[in-house]
């Protein structure tokens, strides 16, 4: 049986790897913001947070110009419209009258959130396979996936909903539910996660990287599958090796012992083999006067100007540059801690608070991710919003001087530029009005207080 592996690309080719199965690599340049490769959705399945409100097909987010309808049989999915529900009956229909006793189980409840969530996609997965509406694209999907490799062998396989299935399948059950687990990818719009999904295509090409040159986007159309698009980085040469994150390269600390238990393997990128030279992490310090004085440190050797600026993101900082005094921020709870406050600050406006953590965020961004990479231009964004909010509220002040709302507007143009400098490599994913639409206002903003 053909696979999709037939019909690659011509600026990708697959070579051998000496430690993995195979690697694809560019064979010509590849321009940043370039899409590598578009490959359709075998199977998808919505978060529970987002059920309800996004159409169980395609993803789209019910509007008040899109009312969702659910679904009579089941009343746990729901459709954007008769063109969704059409096509997703051929496999929802295997398992509809059966989900509820399922999904009402004391085994099912009993399991872990993400247990939960790997049981209704393996369901997905064999209605879909042994649904009675085959084709050429579906088929293809199947001999890839199939030809993937297996993930670790764990105690006991998930389990799906009971559904009536050939014998082709039921006897296959086992290959299926130990490629999936590994070889499933977190839908996300605007890099926020709203489901899983199997895409054969891109599981079989691309290997792991903390320091990817290229990453997944998310296209979601009314009344189509869900289509991921792998776009490049930065500018990729021929013959380097395409490479994607399976998992956000700010888990520092165990994203390796995900590497071993989901996926089989331990990366050797420089990042991890510069966390793996410092045998453990150290510890962050207790008080909060000496974690201030750790974000200060920090802002100092990413910021020697005091701030983002021009020269900033052109500094190329790498793990190894930082200095034995400022390992404590690899810690993942050091993150967590500055993303919190963050937000928390901006959003009940202390501007000013927010601005400076934000600042020690962008340190630690631009030291874990590699260049362009989206998060570090979702971030900026918000930087960018936050230091707008900060003239706004600097105008109702009646004491406000002008040099604060000068330097307030200067920041905001610096984020905001670099910002769309990031976010228009990655380009536009998920629904409509994103950050790039953003961007665009904020822009106009700017511009009419020039």
């Amino acid at each position: 049986m053909s696979s999709s592996l037939d019909e690659l690309p011509a600026h990708i080719r697959l070579n051998a790897h000496p430690t993995a199965r195979d690697k694809a690599v560019a064979a010509s340049d590849i321009s940043p913001g370039s899409v590598v490769l578009e490959v359709p959705s075998m199977v998808v399945s919505l978060l529970p947070s987002d059920k309800g409100r996004r159409c169980d097909f395609c993803l789209c987010s019910g509007t008040s110009e899109i009312r969702l309808a659910k679904c009579t049989g089941c009343a746990s999915y729901w459709y954007c419209g008769l063109q969704c529900q059409t096509l997703h009956w051929g496999s929802h229909k295997k398992f509809c009258k059966r989900l509820a006793s399922f999904t009402a189980s004391a085994y099912f409840q009993c399991l872990e959130a993400h247990e939960q969530l790997d049981a209704l996609l393996h369901t997905h997965l064999i209605a879909d396979i042994s649904s009675n509406a085959p084709s050429d694209i579906k088929a293809k999907q199947l001999s890839t996936f199939m030809s993937l490799l297996p993930g670790p062998q764990h105690a006991s396989l998930p389990a799906a909903c009971p559904m009536s299935v050939g014998v082709d399948v039921h006897q296959n059950l086992e290959d299926l539910f130990v490629r999936s687990g590994n070889n499933n990818f977190a839908i996300h719009s605007h890099l926020t996660t709203i489901a899983h999904g199997i895409f054969p295509l891109a599981s079989r090409l691309f290997n792991h990287s903390c320091l990817p040159n290229a990453a997944a986007r998310y296209v979601i159309c009314r009344g189509q599958s869900v289509r991921m698009e792998i776009v490049a980085l930065r500018e990729i040469k021929a013959t380097e090796e395409i490479c994607i994150p399976y998992v956000d390269p700010a888990l520092m600390e165990f994203r390796q012992q995900i590497f071993e238990f989901t996926y089989g393997f331990s990366c050797t990128c420089s990042s991890c083999n510069f966390i793996s030279t410092l045998g453990s992490i150290p510890s962050l310090p207790d008080s909060e006067a000496a974690l201030a004085e750790l974000d200060s440190n920090l802002q100092s050797f990413c910021f020697p100007s005091g701030d983002a600026d021009d020269r900033t993101l052109l500094l190329g900082l790498t793990l190894p540059d930082l200095p034995e005094n400022l390992h404590p921020v690899l810690r993942e709870s050091y993150l967590l801690r500055l993303t919190d406050a963050f937000s928390r600050s901006s959003h009940e406006g202390s501007y000013h608070i927010a601005l400076d953590v934000g600042l020690t965020v962008l340190a630690v961004y631009l030291l874990i991710y590699p260049e362009n990479y989206p998060q570090i231009g979702m971030h900026l964004l918000e930087m960018a919003k936050t230091a707008w909010n900060a003239v706004i509220a600097t105008e109702r002040d009646d004491a406000h001087d002008a040099p604060t709302k000068t330097s307030l507007l200067k920041r905001a143009r610096v984020y905001r530029n670099f910002a769309s400098n990031i976010l228009e490599v990655f380009g536009s994913e998920g629904d409509p009005e994103g950050p790039l639409e953003e961007l665009a206002a904020l822009k106009k903003l700017l511009h009419e207080e020039s």
